[in-house]
């Protein structure tokens, strides 16, 4: 079974017996081993556990169980705690095995899916590109030596690859948009409290969430079907949406009013890529064929970074101090003493800001329905681009790269990357789509819109 089948397809197969579990999983297992030696996009491979659970669930769709995704193989982030693996998110240590699923893995078996492995990412997800001393380097498969992002850049490769249809991956600064837009695929930040982060009941003091990445709009809104819903335990907790994801991605949207920005929260340093630039005009240029009113006008985003730094950064300090004989970079564990020397004392002040950067951000949806930016200001850069590099540089040269995600991430909004083409040497672009509170249906209309038009998952890597 070719792993460019999408989730909904392979769904579909297993449900009219027209494949097995068994089938799909091993046609994953079979595209892992040919490919990722090349690829990187897996930390572990959970090959015969897969497999057993594949049997499992063949027994089950033979004596008539029916599920969303009973049988489809699909890969989750190494932040994310997969009974019996260890969860260390690229950090060298002490690691002990999980000793029971994460919320998000928990609601993907209930839906019958099979977790075939945990993919590559960097330190704590600090950086857009997935690659660390300890756990390796992932590649994107559209051209073998960049990076394909991050830090969910592992998760975005394999189902880039042909791997999986789909994965999971989390998403804090921009880390599921980013990958996404580098690798061709469809990611969503859902909106806070949407999917439950259990065991951590408020990662990054509300900046992370976690979502799907996928080459459809309709598997990605599948996915995030599976996904969603709220632990008792959670910060954040969300009533379910009133009509499933995956058919709003099958409704025809009302015309938008859409905002085109290229306005960051601190400036840009060296500006957008022209090629970038090109690329999200042309998008809007779709979007304005296929009946929209698009029109220049940006966001205020204000002092927005105070609702940032001091999440990020105590939020790194939370996981390395809970890890047992942590051994990270230094440039990570710098993070980390930020957080523990100023980010916890300034915890509280972001948090009196939100509703004042809520207010003044939101002003943009009495113009707009719907704001689309550049998911990232660059192409992706090498792998190994900022191998040795100090905090200082890493930051810079990242911020640099991707301004353009993580104002979304304070504000706790629904966003989602969809591709818009190529640059002239083969590198895949994003342009992102913003919402308001809880409006994923309307980026799902719209976006289903925008791939009807431009066809981006008939076009695959050749590795």
């Amino acid at each position: 079974m070719g792993g460019y089948l999408g989730l909904a397809e392979q769904a579909a197969l297993v449900g009219k017996g027209e494949a097995s579990a068994t089938e799909l999983v091993e046609g994953a297992l079979r595209r892992i081993e040919e490919v990722d030696g090349r690829v990187g996009a897996f930390r572990v491979v959970r090959g015969e556990r897969a497999l057993e659970e594949a049997a499992e669930a063949d027994r089950r769709r033979a004596a008539g169980e029916r599920l969303p995704l009973l049988g489809v193989p699909v890969a989750v982030k190494d932040d994310t705690d997969v009974e019996g693996e260890t969860t260390p998110f690229a950090v060298r240590g002490a690691h002990r095995p999980a000793v029971r699923d994460a919320e998000q893995v928990r609601r993907l078996r209930a839906a019958g899916a099979i977790i075939v492995g945990k993919t590559r990412t960097c330190e704590i997800g600090l950086w857009p590109f997935s690659e660390s001393p300890g756990f390796g380097a992932a590649h994107n498969p559209w051209k073998l030596g960049y990076t394909p992002g991050g830090s969910s850049g592992g998760s975005a490769a394999a189902v880039a690859a042909g791997m999986v249809a789909a994965a999971v991956g989390s998403d804090g600064a921009g880390s599921i948009r980013i990958p996404a837009a580098w690798t061709n695929l469809v990611g969503i930040k859902p909106q806070r409290g949407r999917v439950s982060g259990h065991p951590h009941t408020d990662p990054f003091y509300g900046l992370t969430v976690w979502g799907p990445l996928a080459r459809t709009v309709e598997d990605a809104a599948l996915l995030l079907d599976v996904l969603s819903g709220s632990h008792p335990d959670d910060v954040h907790r969300l009533d379910p949406p009133r009509t499933p994801f995956a058919e709003a991605a099958r409704r025809e949207p009302r015309r938008l009013r859409v905002a085109v920005s290229y306005r960051t929260a601190w400036g840009v340093p060296g500006g957008i890529d022209p090629e970038v630039r090109a690329a999200i005009e042309r998008t809007a240029r779709v979007l304005t064929d296929l009946g929209h009113k698009v029109f220049p006008a940006d966001p205020d985003y204000g002092p927005v970074a105070l609702g940032l730094v001091p999440r990020g950064t105590t939020g790194v300090a939370d996981w390395l101090d809970a890890m047992p004989d942590p051994r990270p970079e230094a440039r990570t564990e710098i993070e980390a003493k930020i957080g523990r020397i100023a980010g916890r004392r300034l915890l509280p002040l972001a948090r009196r800001l939100d509703p004042y950067l809520r207010r003044r951000v939101g002003r943009i949806f009495a113009a707009a329905d719907v704001v689309l930016t550049p998911t990232t200001a660059h192409l992706p850069s090498r792998v190994g681009a900022f191998d040795g590099a100090g905090y200082r540089r890493t930051q810079s040269g990242v911020a640099a790269l991707c301004p353009l995600a993580w104002p979304w991430n304070v504000l706790g909004w629904p966003a989602v990357s969809v591709p818009a083409g190529f640059s002239s040497g083969g590198l895949p672009i994003g342009a992102q789509l913003l919402a308001h509170d809880s409006d994923e249906a309307t980026l799902l209309t719209l976006a289903a819109q925008l791939q009807d038009a431009e066809r981006w998952q008939d076009r695959t890597p050749v590795l």
